[in-house]
C-alpha cells in the first residue's frame, strides 16, 4: 500500500474542500497521513479515510526553518508520495527535506526544485471551484459532482451536547463571523432579530476574536425577547464546534469556514453572501440555501458592485448584506 502525506491548507474552509481529494486517494489504495496546523487538524479527524493526523507545531507567518527541518527528519523514509495543497514555498519544504520521492503540487512561489510533479497554477480569474482545484492533485479531471463529506462518531456528538446541556436537533447555530472582514458579515442586529423569531435556542459559535461580535448579538437578541442564547464564542475547541454544528437543527452563517463544515455534515443551513461569490465557494450541500442579492432579479437597484471581494465595503453602504432582512432568512431556516 502506498503511503501518502498530505500537506493541508491552513484555513478551515479550504481543509473541508480537500476531502474529495482524500477520498479519491484512499479509494485507489493509498494510506493517508495528513500534516495540518492545530486549528484545522480536527477537520481531518472527521474524515474516516484519514489514517493519521500529524499536528504541525508552526505558527502563522515565517519559514520557521529549524522546526520544519526537525519534523522532516522524523518523517524521512515513511512516505512514497506527498500532495502539497497550499501554494506557498514553506508548505513544500517538509516533503523535500524528508526525501519523499514523489512530490505533487501546483507551481507557485518559485518552488521548482521542491516539487517534482507540478500542475500549472490557473490564473486567479480562471481558477476552478476549490474542490476541483484540490482534487486535480490526484490526477482527476472531471470532479464537478464531488461534495465534501465529514463524519463524527455518535459518542463525540453526544459528549459535546452533554457539555453544553443541549439536545440533538434542539437548537440552531449562528456563525456570525468571517475572518476575511466586515464586508462578508451579515449585521449583528439582523442576527439578533432572527434569533428573536426562532422557536428554539441559538448557539453562537466563533473564535475568541469574534467574542465581542457574538456578545453584541446576544445582548440585542435578549432585548428583543429571544430565547436564551448560548454564546460559546472563544469557549469551544474546533472539535466541539464540529459536533455542535453536526447535531444542530439548522445553521445560519456568512461565507466562512464553518459554512463549509455545515455543508459537509449535511446540516440544513442558510448561507448569507455579501462581498464574495457563491459561484466560486458555495456550500456544497442539497440542504444549503444561499442568499446573494447580486443574483436576485427582484432586488433594485441591482448590485453592480458585487462581488467586490473587499474586506470593507469600498462604497461604505454594504447594501449586499444590510438589505437581506431577517424575515427572509427566517423563511428558509
Amino acid at each position: 500500500m502506498k503511503a501518502s502525506l498530505i500537506i493541508a491548507p491552513q484555513w478551515i474552509g479550504d481543509a473541508v474542500m480537500t476531502e474529495p481529494l482524500l477520498r479519491r486517494l484512499h479509494a485507489r489504495g493509498e494510506r493517508l497521513t495528513v500534516g495540518a496546523l492545530p486549528w484545522v487538524a480536527p477537520v481531518y479527524r472527521a474524515m474516516p479515510q484519514v489514517a493519521e493526523v500529524i499536528e504541525f507545531p508552526f505558527a502563522h507567518g515565517g519559514l520557521q526553518w529549524p522546526a520544519r527541518r526537525a519534523l522532516a527528519r522524523q518523517l524521512r523514509g515513511q512516505f512514497d508520495v506527498a500532495y502539497v495543497c497550499p501554494n506557498s514555498l514553506k508548505s513544500a519544504l517538509i516533503p523535500w527535506w524528508a526525501g519523499i520521492p514523489k512530490r505533487v503540487a501546483y507551481q507557485g512561489e518559485a518552488r521548482f526544485g521542491l516539487i517534482n510533479q507540478r500542475l500549472p497554477n490557473p490564473p486567479q480569474g480562471a481558477r476552478p471551484p476549490m474542490v476541483a482545484f484540490y482534487s486535480a492533485l490526484s490526477g482527476a479531471i472531471d470532479v464537478t459532482d464531488d461534495r465534501p463529506q465529514l463524519q463524527l462518531e455518535p459518542e463525540r456528538r453526544a459528549a459535546a451536547l452533554q457539555a453544553q446541556g443541549l439536545a440533538e436537533q434542539g437548537y440552531y447555530v449562528f456563525a456570525p463571523g468571517a475572518e476575511y472582514g466586515p464586508a462578508k458579515r451579515w449585521p449583528a442586529a439582523h442576527f439578533a432579530a432572527l434569533a428573536a423569531q426562532l422557536p428554539l435556542p441559538v448557539v453562537l459559535l466563533g473564535s475568541a476574536k469574534e467574542a465581542a461580535l457574538c456578545g453584541d448579538i446576544a445582548a440585542q437578541a435578549q432585548g428583543l425577547g429571544a430565547l436564551p442564547l448560548h454564546d460559546l464564542s472563544g469557549r469551544t475547541s474546533l472539535d466541539q464546534a464540529l459536533a455542535l454544528i453536526a447535531a444542530a437543527r439548522a445553521m445560519v452563517s456568512n461565507d466562512s469556514g464553518l459554512m463549509h463544515v455545515a455543508a459537509a455534515f449535511a446540516t440544513p443551513q442558510v448561507a448569507v453572501f455579501g462581498s464574495s461569490s457563491p459561484l466560486h465557494t458555495p456550500p456544497l450541500s442539497d440542504k444549503a440555501q444561499v442568499i446573494w442579492l447580486k443574483n436576485d432579479a427582484g432586488y433594485q437597484p441591482p448590485l453592480d458592485c458585487a462581488p467586490c471581494f473587499q474586506r470593507n465595503c469600498p462604497l461604505g453602504h454594504t447594501r449586499c448584506l444590510v438589505d437581506i432582512a431577517p424575515e427572509r432568512v427566517r423563511s428558509l431556516v
